[in-house]
């Protein structure tokens, strides 16, 4: 099997969270290093234009959002708490509120002058321009309902004291060991503390110390290829088998299927399957060959072409 592929950027808070949950769990991966907005040539023949980081890649199977990435890395690692369906209801509630709404607040509150400096101090001045312009236009046709600039830090210090509560008793937030809710608490609070700079973090010692220890972990056995080599992983390799479906209705049908929140930017194919957790498109290309790219039902829309 090949191993796992990660498309992502630096100061990406959700590339952090599936970074941070592959030195977790020691897992050996291939780094592929991608804009922080669109356009990105060398990754669209393989996720058909899904403009969210991180993609993964194992071969010619393509894995689009956080929620299937972190499904394969449970799946991969022998650690079914790292994926939703292998937690209670309350983690998962607990993820779907932190992932959205928190991260929004927390990402809004990072914002400011010193973030600015520092993703310059990375790139340049044009694509800091460019960044800005796209997460503008980004927030302008999102669907979903986010804090005010005056009301995010709130909404931030009001998660903060909740996760230094749980954390008095435990060393991470649902027990002795880390699940997914530890991953998708960790990356938002690593934008504002690590990459902004922000002091909102600091009133909260317990959070600081639980933060200190996922990041201890590390990010696994890490090598770098290029988008060209990760192009030709695709090539020689053979879609995986699938499971068979809940739902026959639309299998086989030309689709289009797109995230529902924000990033609403559809990806065609064939429908090849319909799963109780995810849809699954078969797409081909002259660069990759035939590859199947993995969404999560969850937060996603399919429709007929």
């Amino acid at each position: 099997m090949s191993e796992l592929i990660l498309h992502h950027y630096a100061m990406s808070p959700f590339s952090e969270k599936v970074r941070a949950m592959l030195g977790y769990t020691g897992m050996r991966w291939q780094s592929v290093i991608v804009a922080p907005m669109p356009p990105r040539p060398l990754l669209a023949p393989l996720a058909g234009g899904y403009r969210k980081i991180p993609v993964a890649q194992i071969g010619a199977d393509v894995f689009c959002d956080s929620r299937t990435i972190t499904r394969e890395i449970a799946r991969l690692s022998g650690k079914p708490e790292l994926a939703l369906e292998g937690c209670s209801e309350e983690v998962r509630e607990f993820v779907r509120r932190t992932d959205l709404e928190v991260f929004f607040a927390c990402v809004i509150a990072a914002g400011g002058p010193k973030l600015l400096y520092r993703f310059w101090r990375q790139t340049s001045l044009m694509t800091v321009f460019r960044f800005l312009k796209d997460r503008i236009e980004l927030g302008r046709t999102a669907k979903v309902r986010t804090a005010s600039p005056k009301k995010a830090p709130g909404v931030v210090r009001e998660h903060l004291a909740d996760l230094e509560i749980r954390l008095e008793k435990r060393p991470f937030l649902f027990g002795d060991t880390p699940n997914i809710a530890d991953f998708s608490a960790y990356h938002s609070l690593w934008f504002i503390r690590d990459v902004a700079g922000s002091p909102l973090t600091a009133p909260y010692p317990r959070v600081n110390a639980w933060m200190d220890r996922i990041a201890a972990f590390g990010q696994g056995e890490m090598s770098s290829i290029t988008p060209e080599q990760a192009l030709e992983t695709a090539k020689a390799a053979t879609p995986r088998p699938l499971p068979a479906g809940d739902d026959a209705s639309l299998v086989g049908e030309a689709v289009t299927i797109a995230p529902s929140d924000y990033g609403l930017v559809p990806v065609s194919g064939t429908l090849v399957a319909a799963l109780p957790d995810g849809w699954v498109l078969s797409r081909h290309t002259a660069q990759t060959g035939s590859v199947q790219v993995h969404f999560p039902r969850e937060g996603f829309a399919v429709s007929a072409r």
